[in-house]
């Protein structure tokens, strides 16, 4: 990527280049992280939304009971055979 500058403000804001905005795929209402990384800092586009987050809003705070690999490996192949069985393949 070439190098490219911004202005800043009085109001300490910036205008991010529009080859910077495609590349980040970001637009107006976009949020954007300031990582300090030594000398360097890193501007990169933000997650709005955590794991955390998502799993909250769909689960509630519960959280679901543990289940065994063999559980996990059976459930899988349960759901691997319904799908088969009707045909949504």
């Amino acid at each position: 990527m070439e190098k490219v500058r911004s202005r800043i403000t009085a109001q300490g804001q910036i205008s991010v280049p529009a080859s910077v905005r495609k590349k980040l795929g970001i637009g107006p209402g976009s949020v954007i992280e300031w990582e300090e990384k030594g000398e360097e800092i890193i501007v990169k586009r933000s997650n709005l939304y955590s794991l955390d987050d998502l799993h909250k809003e769909v689960f509630g705070n519960e959280k679901p009971p543990k289940k065994t690999l063999k559980e996990l490996k059976e459930g899988i192949a349960e759901y691997v055979r319904k799908k088969h069985e009707s045909g949504r393949c």
